[in-house]
């Protein structure tokens, strides 16, 4: 393992805006935050949005910045990942933001019933091979799991360059008569784009200086009618 690997889980333990919690006391427990995250970790009464597979921390410190009115909270495994988001948004003073090491199966511990507004999901692994789709964190499994803890009509925000996913997760919105806000298989060209979808994570520019593609897809999530995929 790299000396930089080490050093940044080191100074990540320092760090006030990131939470490392057990992995066995989360599978087995409610996370002690878990339903008052907005009064007892942010101190205000803003919507909480969220980011699944945040890498670097980018996209959730860049939201931060510019809605400083919206808490938002990363979600990685990786922690020398987390390492370089939660640095900037502490050298920023960002107090809107929190990240959190943990696994995306154990979401139900931290979060209470309709308490995330929004879902962001930013270039996550697309598990192309058929027989690895529940994986996708836009397949049914995950997507069900989101509709205990989001708000009816939720917002689920995907933006990727592999259109083998993009598809896959139109088709699961189609299937199930969610309201599409936004679609397209070309961002950079489809005059959508604002402050929030032009931030660029590492994977993004690295895409983008490929000369591939991003897909953008919006669309709202319904409480009461379960998620199904044939």
């Amino acid at each position: 393992m790299g000396k930089n690997k080490l050093a940044r889980w080191a100074e990540i333990k320092t760090f006030t805006n990131v939470m490392e919690p057990d992995s066995w006391a989360v599978k087995n427990n409610f996370f002690y935050l878990r339903g008052c995250w907005k009064e007892k970790y942010f101190g205000n009464g803003n919507p909480i949005v969220l980011e699944l597979g945040c890498g670097k921390g980018e996209y959730t410190m860049g939201m931060a910045a510019i809605m400083p009115e919206r808490n938002f909270i990363g979600i990685d495994i990786k922690g020398a990942r987390i390492w370089r988001g939660a640095k900037a948004a502490l050298e920023n003073e960002l107090s809107n933001v929190l990240f959190i090491r943990t696994r995306v199966e154990f979401l139900n511990s931290f979060f209470d019933e309709d308490e995330i507004d929004e879902i962001w999901l930013t270039f996550p692994d697309p598990h192309e091979k058929r027989r690895n789709s529940l994986r996708r964190l836009t397949s049914p499994v995950f997507l069900n799991k989101y509709r205990f803890f989001i708000k009816d009509n939720g917002i689920i925000h995907l933006k990727t360059d592999n259109n083998i996913l993009f598809n896959y997760t139109l088709n699961i919105a189609l299937k199930n008569n969610l309201e599409i806000i936004t679609s397209t298989t070309d961002l950079y060209n489809s005059g959508i784009v604002d402050d929030i979808l032009g931030i660029r994570t590492f994977y993004e520019a690295k895409f983008i200086n490929e000369a591939k593609k991003i897909c953008y897809l919006s669309f709202r999530l319904r409480k009461g009618k379960e998620i199904v995929y044939d």
